[in-house]
């Protein structure tokens, strides 16, 4: 397949203009081709005018002569899609494999397994997905926490209810296997196409159920609110789990518990297993009205209809530390996102749609081990800390505490709403939210939102709304595995995804369940009749 890119449009010319420049620019009639549309648009809102760029694939009737293309332009190249290969081993598994997490990571692995043959059986500690979105909605309307049916924990792991978006940097020929995969069970078109391409909270909760059923259908089970326990040992090999429903024999097991499985990570070790520390951040939601982030994006071009909502991504290096935003939700809302009582946790989630007034988007600071002494627990219990320490703020309701930046610059702990109107569920109460954080680190929020003012106008707006706390931008530990995706210390335990320490965010997570399900089937070739 020609790929023709960098084709620059002005907003009103349509789609079909992206085609036939490709066509002239490669000298093709439309008698040579098969196929040609475009595979990628994207925005360039540099230099005040905002463009459209364009990607487009073009198939010819002779595919032999495609390759003639090459370099006949810096903007052409030749792409073929490469199959996913995989290869069997030798070795017969004495019980199907079992897949700790139903979220990307888990999800995926489970999948690719189960399309091999081997009938995973999966372990959620959360509800199935219409018990969950029940809870979710029970606690955003004030109604009790279930610490096992919540945003974080669940069919579809924390990924349901967030943006949904498919972006990543991780630059791997599985990225193209996740999003097909995606799209063949429901995901809208538009992700094939779109340079951040997004599913939404809603349309992602009918893809993740029928992603499972394919699993189901292909004979894997899976066993909701069912918790990871313990393992099972001989000679240093892992040969069961313990769960809370009893034993379950095993020899390879998928761990894929996601960022917020604290229990787990104690289990661990617990069980003797050493987890270290990896860099996460902490800071607040930041809410600002999505038309006056479109006006600082894409300026008097904002509300144009061919333009996509804005959305940006900032950081900013203060020495060692960075000031970023993160998981940044166009037209969403702020959520409850706590998973353990007495802690107030937020995080973003947007419709499909994304038209709500607000955007909404973590601004956060970065923190390591060094910070901790190195010890896993004191990351986990400063994550803790800051949660307890919102909700006494909050009022120990779940209300959380919040403040309007230009009262956060000079820590006077006032909620001077204007424009923005705060989107938090649970209800905000004003608080000195840099007092939650220690001071080092309120002092570099305050000093990123200020440069993000200069990098983006209007983004140091006085109303703009900061609701405490965002802690669980990603797993403050990591649990090391070889070459071969095994854990170094348990024969047969493979760490996989975002809970391990080895993914962040839905496609990185899926791509990694992907990479260590490929491992296991380079193992073992079938299970023993």
């Amino acid at each position: 397949m020609i790929f023709v890119r960098d084709i620059r449009l002005p907003l009103s010319a349509p789609q079909g203009q992206a085609v036939e420049a490709a066509l002239r620019l490669l000298r093709l009639s439309r008698l040579q081709v098969e196929g040609a549309d475009v595979s990628k648009i994207s925005v360039d809102a540099r230099h005040g005018r905002p463009r459209l760029v364009y990607t487009v694939a073009v198939t010819l009737k002779d595919k032999g002569a495609e390759s003639a293309f090459a370099g006949s332009a810096p903007c052409v190249a030749i792409i073929r899609q490469k199959p996913l290969e995989l290869l069997r081993g030798t070795e017969k598994l004495a019980h199907r494999p079992v897949v700790c997490g139903l979220g990307p990571a888990g999800l995926f692995a489970a999948l690719l397994l189960a399309r091999q043959g081997l009938r995973p059986l999966v372990l959620e500690r959360g509800p199935r997905l219409e018990k969950r979105v029940e809870a979710v909605e029970s606690f955003c309307k004030g109604g009790q926490l279930d610490p096992e049916g919540n945003i974080q924990f669940g069919e579809g792991g924390a990924g349901t209810f967030s943006d949904g978006k498919l972006t990543t940097r991780i630059g791997d020929d599985l990225c193209g296997f996740v999003t097909r995969t995606l799209l063949e069970h429901g995901a809208p078109a538009d992700i094939a196409v779109r340079q951040k391409p997004h599913v939404g909270t809603d349309k992602l909760r009918d893809v993740i159920r029928s992603i499972r059923r394919e699993i189901e259908a292909l004979g894997g089970e899976v066993l909701f609110e069912t918790r990871l326990t313990g393992f099972i040992r001989r000679e240093g090999r892992l040969c069961g789990v313990q769960t809370s429903r009893g034993q379950i024999p095993c020899e390879a097991l998928v761990l894929a518990v996601g960022h917020s499985a604290r229990d787990t990570f104690e289990m661990l070790m617990e069980e003797g297993l050493t987890l270290t520390c990896k860099p996460f951040s902490v800071g607040v939601r930041a809410e600002h009205l999505q038309s006056a982030i479109e006006e600082g994006l894409y300026h008097e071009a904002a509300g144009h209809p061919a333009l996509p909502r804005g959305e940006y991504q900032l950081s900013r290096h203060y020495g060692e530390r960075c000031v970023y935003t993160f998981c940044m939700c166009p037209g969403g809302q702020v959520v409850p996102a706590a998973s353990e009582e007495g802690g107030v946790v937020t995080n973003g989630m947007s419709y499909h749609a994304r038209d709500g007034a607000n955007a909404n988007a973590a601004v956060v600071v970065s923190v390591d081990g060094r910070d901790f002494g190195q010890d896993p627990r004191r990351a986990i219990a400063f994550q803790r800390r800051l949660e307890q320490a919102a909700f006494q703020a909050g009022g120990g309701d779940y209300s959380a505490p919040a403040e309007t930046l230009g009262s956060f610059w000079e820590n006077r702990g006032r909620l001077e709403l204007g424009r923005v109107q705060p989107t938090y569920a649970r209800g905000v109460r004003p608080w000195r939210v840099g007092e939650l954080f220690p001071e080092e680190l309120a002092g570099l929020l305050r000093r990123g939102f200020a440069d993000f003012d200069r990098c983006l106008p209007g983004y140091g707006a006085k109303d703009t709304v900061l609701t405490g706390v965002e802690t669980r931008t990603s797993s403050p530990v990591r649990l090391e595995r070889n070459e071969s995706f095994v854990c170094r210390q348990l024969e047969g335990l493979y760490p996989c995804g975002e809970g391990a320490g080895y993914a962040g965010g839905i496609v990185s997570a899926a791509v990694d369940g992907l990479r260590v399900a490929r491992a296991i089937l380079e193992k073992y070739g079938e299970i023993s009749p």
